[in-house]
């Protein structure tokens, strides 16, 4: 298999390691979320308040993934054929969703600051340091993630540990505007730096809108020129046509049809479709590979 292609295949067991990734990713959320609002209270900061709510989002997200990845371990049904693996898909477009609210309260929280003003916040080392312990915790959980996204081939994994690295970010730029707040008195300053905050959280939700609409909208998951050399490759097989894919790799589908020789059986040219089926499954990383049969065609005499 490539190595650039996931390892995981789609299975119960995927599902459940997605799911205790999700649940422990939770925990540390809410001792986050905790630490940055006791910061928060103490020092009257909109910018710590800002990236107490970011990293509430985060929490909130790992809440639908949780209830996104019990639809998705579900079988193919009469009502989805193809399986429930959207439902992942369409968490992490929630995930979107849920950050352009925090943006928006951001900004609005932040103009208001600037213009009816007020006294700089409060902040002292003992909040300085909790919100540094809040912040390597997000940088392990996001480093963590990120590696479990990879693995399982998990959209909402992948979504949630970007989310999670921008807070990171978030907290490392609070940090820094409270000291130089701190240090000179600023009033202004907290308010700018609720800016950039949101600045960082509206690119995290357009880089997961980039990769969750082409799922949605069933994107090519694959060139076809790249499954009809790998098709092409099977003995027995003639030429392919009506090839299609879609998905992500590691869960996508593929579908084509094969032409063999017209003296190929019933039995022989179903053992060449089941070859090309597993080659393409192995080797191109889908899920469901289905292959179509038609004899090779006669070439047009004049």
């Amino acid at each position: 298999m490539s190595p650039n292609l996931p390892e995981w295949p789609l299975t119960a067991e995927r599902h459940r390691e997605v799911r205790r990734v999700l649940v422990w990713v939770l925990i540390a959320n809410l001792l986050v979320i905790v630490a940055k609002l006791f910061v928060g209270l103490r020092s009257g900061s909109i910018a710590v308040f800002g990236d107490a709510a970011h990293s509430g989002i985060d929490a909130v997200n790992n809440l639908v993934g949780l209830f996104a990845m019990r639809l998705v371990a579900a079988p193919p049904d009469e009502q989805h054929p193809y399986g429930h693996g959207k439902f992942e898909t369409l968490a992490a477009l929630g995930v979107a969703g849920f950050l352009s609210v925090t943006c928006f309260e951001l900004i609005q929280g932040a103009i208001t600051r600037l213009v009816q003003g007020g006294s700089a916040p409060s902040i002292d080392p003992l909040m300085i340091t909790v919100l540094a312990g809040a912040m390597l915790v997000n940088g392990v959980v996001a480093i963590g993630e990120a590696k479990a996204g990879r693995r399982l081939s998990s959209e909402i994994l992948s979504a949630d540990a970007r989310h999670t690295a921008s807070d990171v970010f978030v907290t490392a730029g609070v940090l820094a505007g409270l000291v130089v707040t701190m240090i000179f008195e600023w009033a202004w300053a907290d308010a700018i730096l609720a800016l950039l905050v949101a600045l960082v959280v509206a690119w995290s939700g357009f880089q997961i809108l980039r990769e969750t609409i082409p799922v949605l909208v069933d994107e090519r998951a694959l060139d076809p020129v790249e499954i009809e050399k790998v098709a092409g490759s099977i003995k027995g097989v003639k030429a392919t046509s009506q090839i299609r894919s879609r998905g992500r790799l590691g869960a996508g589908f593929a579908e084509l049809t094969i032409h063999v020789g017209r003296e190929e059986s019933v039995i022989s040219a179903h053992d060449i479709a089941d070859s090309v089926e597993k080659r393409i499954a192995m080797e191109m990383g889908f899920s469901n590979v289905t292959v179509h049969v038609e004899p090779e065609l006669e070439p047009f005499k004049f």
